[in-house]
Parts: C-alpha cells; structure tokens; sequence
C-alpha cells in the first residue's frame, strides 16, 4: 500500500474559477494573514505538506520526524491576482536563504518552499527564484516541489492571528504581529 502523504494534493479549489497555491515560509501564522488580505484571494489554510507520515498533528509536525512543512494553502482567483503576485508576497514575507529557520523559529518544519500544482506555475515559481536569486548575496534555499496532500492545521491554527485581533481584510497594511 502506497503512503497518502507522499500522494499528490487532490483537493478541489474552494470554488469555481478558482485555483490552487502552496507556500512554506516559516511560521504559518503570519504567512496565512498576508494572503488573506490580498484581493482575489477566497480562502486560506494552514497545515502540512510535503511529509512522509499520514494525518501528522501540530504536535507531531513539531517533534521533527515528519518530514512536514508548516504551509498555507491558498484558494484564488487567477483572473483576480496572478500568481506571480502570490509569488512576491510569498518572497516579502520571509527570508528565503536561512535553512529550515525563521527568525527564531527552527527545525524542518519552517523551511522555505513553493509548492506547484501545475506545470505553468513551476515555471513562473522558477523563473521567480531565479530573479530573486539576482537580488540576494545569500544562496537561496527555497524548495520548488510538487504540492503533495495537505493536511489541514487543528482548528485553533485556522486563521490565529485575525480570531487574536488582528485585521484580515482586503489591502489592509497594519503591521503583522506574530504571537504564539
């Protein structure tokens, strides 16, 4: 029997006209908000991909032997917000050349990585590391994988920092506080 978590991610979009993006940038909680504010975006997730365990919890996840990446998930609307855009955010939001490390943030689990679900989003992903890499001294050390399944975050990880407060709406630019 084959191992579900190695398996492509199957999910459907939340919605018609609507597609898929995967992105691993740290801590998933602030990530998760910046898309959230962006138009053109219906839906964000956080969870785990890119592991080789079935059903990891956040617990498991965090002890290192997963294999997982922390990932939002994000369900847009490409006639809304390109997806070279997701992929600027993506870049803004953290640093691509520490591995497996955010800020203080350390392990496997909060490395850098974009996600693909198709064949034309590899290659703007790739072509967008590229450009990146122009801009850093730094090697960057983001993964460019094929998205496999996601397994959604428990339900208190769902969207943190708006139910702490902070400010999910469109174009909002507060600055983004992240707590645990």
């Amino acid at each position: 029997m084959s191992n579900p978590a190695a398996g492509p991610d199957a999910d459907a979009p939340a919605g018609e006209g609507l597609e898929l993006a995967q992105f691993g940038a740290g801590c998933f909680w602030s990530v998760e908000l910046a898309f959230q504010r962006l138009p053109g975006v219906a839906r964000t997730e956080v969870g785990y991909s890119q592991g080789h365990v079935d059903a990891p919890t956040y617990r498991d996840v965090c002890g290192g032997g997963t294999g997982h990446s922390e990932v939002v998930r994000v369900h847009y609307d490409p006639k809304e917000i390109p997806y070279a855009v997701l992929l600027d955010v993506f870049w803004a939001k953290h640093n691509p050349t520490t591995l497996n490390r955010q800020g203080n943030d350390v392990g496997t689990q909060y490395r850098s990585g974009i996600y693909y679900y198709t064949a034309e989003q590899e290659t703007q992903a790739r072509e967008s590391l590229a450009q990146k890499q122009r801009e850093w001294k730094e090697k960057i050390v983001t993964e460019l994988l094929p998205a496999r399944k996601f397994y959604p975050a428990e339900d208190y990880h769902q969207q943190y920092l708006e139910k702490g407060g902070q400010s999910a709406k469109k174009r909002c630019s507060d600055p983004i506080r992240c707590y645990g």
